[in-house]
């Protein structure tokens, strides 16, 4: 088993990509709404340290990413990054996306055929 992790930073892609990972067997996932770390640190050097703050509540409409977070089996994770990159296009192309996966030692509270 592996947790896979794919940050979308297109969001308007995020209903395609979920029925494509259900086309191709992937079933359940989290979604988190994020933001990355270069789009809160695009401020001039010589912001001062609040105006990042600052910046973020006067113009909330700042990009936003979906981290999508789901358990699958060691066989799926080349399905699954196949499945992503139909959607999103190549994972190497700027601001596509970042796709990783770990291996899992531990996981209860799934039903069987997740």
């Amino acid at each position: 088993m592996r947790i896979l992790i794919f940050v979308l930073n297109h969001c308007e892609k995020l209903d395609a990509l979920m029925n494509e990972f259900m086309r191709v067997g992937i079933h359940g996932a989290t979604i988190l709404e994020s933001t990355g770390m270069a789009k809160v640190l695009h401020a001039d050097e010589e912001d001062l340290p609040f105006m990042g703050s600052l910046r973020h509540f006067l113009n909330p409409s700042r990009a936003k990413s979906n981290t999508i977070f789901t358990v699958i089996s060691d066989e799926q994770l080349a399905i699954a990054v196949e499945a992503i990159e139909r959607i999103v296009g190549d994972l190497h192309e700027k601001n596509a996306g970042i796709v990783l996966s770990f291996p899992l030692d531990y996981v209860k509270g799934l039903r069987d055929g997740e």
